[in-house]
Formats: structure tokens, C-alpha cells, sequence
């Protein structure tokens, strides 16, 4: 990091100053994968809650045909509705993580910025400290992200038993 004082060489170039900023633009990147993977996943999701959602209304508005099927059918679209609410709320907090990554490399990159300009010391500290919340908010993600797809395998899983 490049901060403006009197150790440093009399001339910093705008070049070398834009160039320190966007390092933290590889996260920032890195973030966007991650939130676009997310997003299509929390899409998917949302989908099929709605279409076992229906299904489950059909079941309970439905009086005819073999009673007992339909029940067990009945319980599997339940269970597994039950199951998808707690993995969109995995998916929609792994999101917020990612998003809220992307503000701290953001903040990270404007800090480097002013730290620069104006040499400012505390600028320094403020730069490593929303750098570091910036990647332990991705680990959140990842972690929330990891549990995710334990839970859409189980979801699949009970799918499978009661077919």
C-alpha cells in the first residue's frame, strides 16, 4: 500500500495510485462470480418452491383418485418445502456476504485512494481493516454457500425415498 509521506519518492504518479486502487479489484471480481453463481442457484430454488407450492394445493384441493399415494405425496411436497425455505435463506445470506464483500473492496480501493491524496496515517489502518472484513465476508459466503448444497443434496435425497 502506498501512502503520502515523507519516506516515499517526491513524485507518485495518478498511474501508480489508480493502479494500487484497483488491486483490491481481483476480489471485487472474485465477489461477482461468486453472486452470479448465487443468484442462478437462489433462482432455481425459488422455482421449485413454487412448483411444489402448486403441486401442494392441487393435492389438498384434489378429492379424487387413491387417497393414500396422494398423502404420501402429499408429506414428501411438505418436507420438502420445508426443507427449501431453510436452503434459500442459506443462498439469500451467502448473497448479502458476497454484496457486502464487494463494499468493503470497494471501500478498501477508495481508502488507498485518500490515503494517497491526502496522507492521511489512519487511512492506513482503516485500508487493512475493511480489506479483511472484505475477505471474512467471503469466507461467510463460501461457508453459508457450502452448507447450501448440503442441503439441496439432502432435499434431493428425500425426493427419491418417497417416489
Amino acid at each position: 500500500m502506498i501512502i503520502a509521506n515523507e519516506n516515499l519518492e517526491d513524485h507518485v504518479t495518478s498511474a501508480d495510485i489508480i493502479q494500487t486502487m484497483l488491486a483490491p479489484g481481483l476480489m471485487i471480481s472474485a465477489c461477482g462470480l461468486l453472486l452470479l453463481s448465487m443468484n442462478n442457484k437462489y433462482s432455481v430454488v425459488l422455482s421449485r418452491i413454487r412448483v411444489l407450492d402448486d403441486e401442494k394445493r392441487d393435492h389438498l384441493h384434489d378429492n379424487q383418485g387413491p387417497q393414500r399415494s396422494k398423502d404420501t405425496r402429499l408429506v414428501c411436497v411438505l418436507d420438502q418445502l420445508s426443507e427449501l425455505q431453510t436452503r434459500v435463506q442459506f443462498e439469500r445470506d451467502a448473497i448479502v456476504c458476497y454484496s457486502a464483500a464487494v463494499a468493503f473492496f470497494v471501500l478498501t480501493s477508495l481508502f488507498i485512494g485518500f490515503s494517497v491524496l491526502g496522507g492521511i496515517e489512519i487511512l492506513g489502518a482503516l485500508t487493512i481493516a475493511s480489506f479483511l472484513v472484505g475477505m471474512l465476508l467471503v469466507l461467510a459466503g463460501v461457508l453459508l454457500a457450502g452448507w447450501e448444497a448440503i442441503k439441496g443434496y439432502r432435499i434431493i435425497r428425500l425426493d427419491m425415498q418417497n417416489e
